[in-house]
Formats: structure tokens, C-alpha cells, sequence
């Protein structure tokens, strides 16, 4: 039986979480949440408030934020029996080429279905939108192949009768105050397509963001589109054996000439979220380089991974055992993350999506 290095056990990323201190309902405002900074070399930690960010990040940092939008990707309709069925829209709707027909349009598209009985190869469900999916394959954990049919558009069909996808360990509804919470204030409409969104960026108001100027600190943008992959558990005792899912990602022209200037002028490049490392990390490890990218990544950032772009991350606090907790992991290293994750807990830090937040500098 081999032996597995500690920062490569599955079991070492685990650890006692309260279930009070998952956060149900983001804060009252966007920058009211508290702020841990931690120190990456040393592993001292400062309890601040997300107000103190613009305070803390050196003048002339560049910000690299994910600029994708959640899309009420979750919609409900019926089989011809009468059963409902609950339908979650995984393919980033900016990605899907539709086939035109004399009834509209159609698309074969990837989705998760729910439902009382399980829905058959085969099986149809219509909604009350004017569309109408077919199944056409059946994978692992509930991922369907689909093909879907519908009339006019397919943003505004998920936009009218869709509900927001608030992630499993959020325990209520999804409501009102989600459409406008669950969103970035830089969330791009042309860039609607995440099932998740990207967390870290919650916590920027219109204040930070101007505060943030007045310091010279610019933000640049990527696209990653959030899929439900993002919330997958590592199965693999050894983490090394685990397959991570593929994400779309896009880097502009003018986000990677700023990124290359910082580089070369010695400013630190700082991640907003996991998802934003994840893109700048993904698209050098297939050229060799910082330039304009899109296409897919599927990379997995553990420790002993050395970070190519990314200086510093600011990002929320993750699940147990979870890839985003064994990424920071990579960047502060594993001690450091847990260690600053207790004193979260004493200190009643809020997790997870609408939680508090972390700066690894």
C-alpha cells in the first residue's frame, strides 16, 4: 500500500465546520463581510473588514476579475404523465450554436434533470416558455445530454421563467434578493452563462471600486463560465488521481497586455477568485506564456504547483476536501489555508459563496 504525502491526502483537506457558520443570505451590504488577511510566507493572520481592502493591496496592483454572469439556468417543467421535472442548464448559452427550424430553433445541450421517476432516454419535457427538451442520453451524477427546441430567445426564455441556482448548501429558495446579489456589479449580460458565480467578486461595491481607483489600482477582466463542476467533490483518496471538469475561458487582448506590463514591472497581479487564478493559470499552462486565449481547461492547481501569473488571490472561504480549498492550498500552502480557517471558525467568519472573505498576499 502506497503511501500518500500529506498535501496529496484527500483527508488532509478535511475539517470541522459548524453548520451556523455557512452563510444563508449574502450581508446586508456587498462590502459588509469581514476580511481575513493571510500571509503566504509566514502564515500570520489579520482580522480586517473588506472595507480595509483598498487600505491593504499595494498602489498600482492590478486586479483580474471573472466577468461572467449567472444565468437563472434552473426551470421547471412536466413529462406528458403530468410529473415535474426540474431542469438545471449546464452549456453557457453564449457557447450553444443553434439549428433553426420551421418551429424556431434547437440545440443539443448538456443539463442535470430531477425528478420524481427518472426521466428515460427518450423521454420529452416542455415548459411553459415555449420550450421543449428530449433525452438523449443519461451520464453520471444526473448530467443528461438534451436536446432542447424553442421559439425566440433562449437568454430570455431562462431569464423569464428560470430561477436563480443558489448552490446545495444554501438551504432556502432562491428569491428577489439573489437575481441582484447572486451577481458580480461587473457581470457582463454578453457573458451569461455560469451556473455559479464567481464569489469573490460579491463582496465589490460601487464605493470599493472607487476607492480602488482613487489608489490607482486597476481591475481587468476574464471570462470563465462557473459550471456545476465547481461543486464536485474530490472522490480520490490520492488527490493526484482526481479528474477535474472543463471550463470555458476567454482572456482578451487588452486583459493580457496589462497583465504582461504588471509583470514585467515588478506590480503584483491579484486574482479576484478562484476562477479568475484558474483562467490565468489554465491558459499559460497551454501556451507557455501570457497572451489572449479562449478555449477549455480542465487544470487542477494542488500543492506543488507553481503559480505562473497569479501573485495573490483575494477569495471566499471553501468546502471541506473541495478543489478550491487544495488550490489556495497550492498558493499559501496547506498548514497556512487550515490554520487560518480554525481561527474563521473562533472568530465566526461566514463560509462559502455569500460568506466573508480572504486576501493571501
Amino acid at each position: 500500500m502506497k503511501t500518500i504525502p500529506k498535501d496529496l491526502n484527500l483527508e488532509s483537506y478535511n475539517f470541522e465546520l459548524p453548520e451556523e457558520r455557512i452563510a444563508q443570505c449574502p450581508a446586508e451590504k456587498r462590502h459588509g463581510s469581514k476580511l481575513m488577511v493571510l500571509d503566504r510566507i509566514t502564515g500570520e493572520t489579520e482580522i480586517k473588514s473588506f472595507t480595509d481592502v483598498p487600505d491593504l493591496l499595494p498602489e498600482g496592483a492590478l486586479l483580474v476579475a471573472n466577468n461572467s454572469k449567472v444565468i437563472p439556468a434552473r426551470i421547471f417543467g412536466k413529462k406528458p404523465s403530468g410529473g415535474r421535472v426540474e431542469f438545471l442548464l449546464l452549456s453557457p448559452i453564449p457557447l450553444i450554436v443553434p439549428t433553426a427550424t420551421p418551429q424556431g430553433y434547437k440545440a443539443v445541450v448538456k443539463g442535470l434533470l430531477r425528478s420524481s421517476k427518472p426521466t428515460k432516454i427518450g423521454s420529452e419535457v416542455k415548459f411553459d416558455c415555449a420550450m421543449k427538451l428530449t433525452v438523449l442520453g443519461k451520464g453520471q451524477f444526473g448530467l443528461s445530454d438534451v436536446e432542447l427546441e424553442w421559439q425566440g430567445s433562449l437568454k430570455e426564455i431562462f431569464e423569464t421563467c428560470g430561477k436563480i441556482p443558489l448552490p446545495p448548501y444554501i438551504r432556502r429558495v432562491a428569491d428577489e434578493t439573489d437575481n441582484e446579489r447572486y451577481q458580480t456589479l461587473y457581470a457582463c449580460d454578453d457573458k451569461a452563462g455560469s451556473v455559479a458565480a464567481p464569489t469573490a467578486g460579491l463582496h465589490f461595491s460601487k464605493e470599493i471600486e472607487e476607492r480602488l481607483r482613487e489608489k490607482n489600482i486597476e481591475r481587468v477582466e476574464v471570462t470563465l463560465y462557473v459550471g456545476y463542476g465547481t461543486f464536485s467533490p474530490v472522490r480520490t483518496t490520492d488527490i493526484r488521481d482526481h479528474e477535474m471538469h472543463s471550463e470555458y475561458i476567454e482572456i482578451p487582448e487588452e486583459t493580457a497586455r496589462a497583465i504582461k506590463k504588471a509583470k514585467d514591472e515588478g506590480r503584483p497581479v491579484i486574482a479576484v477568485g478562484t476562477t479568475s487564478a484558474r483562467t490565468l493559470e489554465g491558459a499559460f499552462q497551454q501556451t507557455g506564456k501570457i497572451c489572449a486565449f479562449k478555449g477549455e481547461t480542465n487544470i487542477f492547481i494542488y500543492p506543488g504547483y507553481e503559480f505562473k501569473v497569479v501573485d495573490r488571490m483575494l477569495t471566499n472561504f471553501h468546502l471541506p476536501e473541495s478543489s478550491l480549498v487544495i488550490m489556495i492550498s497550492a498558493l499559501a500552502g496547506r498548514n497556512n489555508v487550515l490554520n487560518g480557517y480554525q481561527k474563521a471558525i473562533e472568530n465566526e467568519f461566514r463560509f462559502f459563496s455569500y460568506g466573508d472573505s480572504m486576501y493571501i498576499r
